[in-house]
């Protein structure tokens, strides 16, 4: 990561910039450090230990809002143009029958996950909870574990990450601030808000930089604490379920067993561990003898 008014010809020191940056002390970080014995003490503690979380997501709560969207472009730092948490929606028929899907996404943390089998340097692996992980420190930026996910969830940084909030040109000169004089009027490094908890998971957790790959990690900093992901607590409808596969009495094994469930592509066999139960029904059909 680059300070406020870094230039292009800075880019290639970026890795290296971004790591100390990180760790020092102030600014949005609010001194927050990572050193190895707190990393040593939080793996002793990881809530997540031994457990298989998963998440179910239940469509006819879930109202097409787009608040796990934000939630988790807040929680996480995510940069303009990316989206951990996503969606895939269409309308169809033909007005006034018409009707809208809405399918909300996110990585599936597959239990079988092509892109930590075929990872070359171990930065995409499985942690506790059985979460699909990525290291920043170790990825090389080969873009293979994009190119073998078949849900299209994993974004490399072809560019440097959060432009705008570096950029000092003003929308209107004299009129209104540039980005990087609105991340300094608030003591930032580069983005206005910056969520220090990130790094309780490895440099460069927090603010991915430029040419490695980033990704959705079920918000392992966390589910390590016992916490809920965060588009969970953010959803308005309860629409996301999280819990633990290996306890029967978990909420999403109850639910997986009182629902028929479906999972995207999973005829692929890469055991996706978030689960869709039944589906939006905005009223009951009136029936009528020998009618619709």
């Amino acid at each position: 990561m680059t300070t406020p008014g870094a230039t292009e010809q800075n880019l290639p020191e970026q890795k290296t910039c971004s790591r100390r940056l990180f760790l020092k002390a102030g600014g949005v970080s609010t001194g927050l450090a990572v050193v190895p014995g707190a990393l040593a003490a939080s793996a002793a503690t990881d809530a997540s230990k031994g457990k298989r979380l998963a998440m179910v997501i239940d469509l006819q709560r879930c109202t097409g809002c787009g608040g796990c969207i934000l939630t988790c472009k807040n929680e996480n730092n995510v940069q303009l143009g990316v989206a951990w948490s996503n969606k895939i929606s269409r309308t169809v028929g033909t007005f006034p029958n018409v009707r809208y899907d809405y399918i909300p996404t996110l990585c599936n943390h597959c239990a079988n996950a092509p892109c930590v089998k075929s990872c070359p340097t171990g930065a995409m692996h499985k942690g506790h909870g059985d979460i699909t992980k990525h290291t920043p420190k170790k990825c090389v930026g080969c873009k293979t574990c994009k190119a073998v996910c078949p849900y299209d969830v994993i974004h490399p940084n072809a560019v440097e990450p959060h432009r705008f909030w570096r950029d000092k040109r003003a929308l209107m000169a004299g009129g209104t601030s540039s980005g990087q004089e609105v991340a300094a009027q608030v003591n930032s490094d580069v983005i206005p808000y910056y969520n220090p908890a990130k790094e309780d998971m490895g440099k460069g957790a927090g603010l991915r930089y430029k040419g490695i790959a980033e990704k959705c990690t079920f918000c392992d900093h966390r589910t390590t604490k016992g916490e809920l992901p965060y588009c969970v607590e953010g959803c308005p409808a309860n629409a996301r379920i999280f819990g633990d596969l290996n306890d029967p009495n978990s909420d999403v094994s109850k639910l997986l067993s009182r629902y028929r469930s479906w999972r995207l592509k999973e005829e692929l066999g890469t055991e996706p561990k978030v689960f869709y139960i039944r589906d939006f029904n905005a009223g009951a059909n009136k029936a009528k003898k020998g009618s619709a």
